[in-house]
């Protein structure tokens, strides 16, 4: 069953109700699927999917609100690529069930409609880009972010540059998941660079070894910084001397487990949430929404929060952190490069080249750090409502340039 009717608990980014909540049952397996669309640029929307057991229709909700934050945070009136509404989907399920495939083919059939006309979708938490590409056509699909192409000069060209970049390769990783952990780590350091503090010695937690988490240790562990702990789901690998990054991500399941076979003697193994609490200077949220909450952030010692993952600090603990002194430096910026650099390709702002692509997003990440950091300074904000901020501007800019359409 669909129900289309606005749900009223989250406000979209402009403060409106969004465009659009369908809720979904699921007849094989009486589990539910969920799509938000927040807002609509030329009848289009743009945001990930994500499976997760336990994901609710009011997180979906809230997800897609970031995500027309993240689109209009890119607007830039001299590239190609112009700024989409913003949607999420969501599947209540774990993504290792056996029946998570099938649902996901019968999900994207559901939502068919949507994603022909309105919906641009791809990987999230929970689900790979190939994954979603293989269900999409499954599911009778043409691609699962069919909807913009009538948006673009040459739909073909467009499609085979988008295709060709994402089978770029850099030390056997695919450009696709590298370019939004590049952003994270870029996002990080440019704070680092802003406030005089050196790279050499610093030090960082990372939850969750995925594609996200993953790629920004490694660029963070690049840049001279010293990954001490991180976590997935069998738990917490610590090291106060530094982890060797790259053995652990050679040791990666598909779900971003790190196999304790590959541990070194002086690599220990903690609770899940020990990494919350490490001692370092940088904590990097990469894996769940929600998970510093009133009840722990007082276990943080982090001089930096740096979220890669979406939603994961709740507003309370935020303005605890704050009183506290830790910066915050909100999802709506620090995790947008993925998205950011699918329209840059696909629009031709970039192309299938991973140098273009890591140096298109560092300078954009860059920008949008020291603005959002300047303007949070000046208006004695926290970062994450200077974003907000940033946001109001540009968004009735976008709306005077390209109509309304809700």
């Amino acid at each position: 069953m669909t129900s289309n009717r606005p749900h009223a608990g989250t406000p979209s980014a402009d403060g409106r109700p969004p465009l659009l909540s369908v809720t979904w049952t699921d007849h094989v397996t009486g589990r539910s699927g969920y799509l938000v669309i927040d807002r609509l640029v030329r009848g289009v929307s743009s945001g990930g999917l994500r499976m997760r057991a336990g994901c609710t229709l009011d997180e979906v909700h809230g997800l897609a609100k970031g995500m027309t934050m993240k689109e209009a945070l890119h607007y830039d009136p001299a590239a190609r690529y112009i700024p989409l509404g913003g949607a999420k989907g969501g599947i209540d399920c774990d993504p290792a069930d056996p029946d998570a495939y099938g649902l996901l083919v019968r999900y994207l059939q559901a939502m068919g409609p949507y994603i022909e006309r309105f919906w641009t979708t791809g990987e999230d938490l929970g689900l790979t880009q190939s994954l979603v590409d293989e269900a999409a056509a499954d599911a009778g699909l043409t691609s699962s972010i069919q909807a913009v192409f009538p948006l673009l000069e040459d739909e073909d060209k467009a499609r085979a540059r988008l295709s060709d970049a994402f089978g770029v390769e850099v030390d056997g990783i695919g450009l696709g998941e590298l370019v939004g952990g590049c952003g994270v780590a870029e996002a990080a350091l440019a704070t680092l660079d802003r406030d005089g503090v050196p790279y050499a010695g610093r030090r960082v937690a990372v939850q969750g070894l995925g594609t996200m988490g993953g790629a920004t240790a490694r660029f963070l562990a690049r840049a001279g910084l010293k990954i001490v702990a991180v976590s997935d789901v069998r738990g917490t690998i610590a090291n106060p001397d530094g982890l060797d990054v790259e053995r652990l991500l050679a040791a990666r399941d598909e779900h971003g487990t790190v196999s304790r076979d590959v541990l070194r003697p002086e690599d220990t193994k903690l609770p899940g949430d020990a990494w919350l609490a490490a001692d370092a200077d940088i904590l990097v949220p990469a894996a769940v929404s929600y998970c510093i909450t009133p009840d722990n952030e007082s276990r943080i010692t982090a001089r930096y929060i740096v979220e890669a993952a979406n939603m994961p600090v709740l507003p309370a603990a935020e303005t605890l952190l704050a009183a506290r002194g830790v910066t915050v430096l909100p999802d709506v910026v620090v995790n947008s490069g993925t998205n950011a650099w699918w329209w840059w390709t696909l629009f031709g702002d970039v192309d299938a080249d991973a140098e273009q692509a890591f140096a298109k997003v560092r300078s954009s990440m860059r920008a949008l750090i020291t603005t959002m950091l300047d303007r949070a300074t000046t208006e004695r904000r926290t970062p994450r409502l200077a974003a907000h901020a940033i946001v109001e501007d540009r968004l009735p800019l976008i709306a005077d340039t390209f109509g309304r359409f809700r």
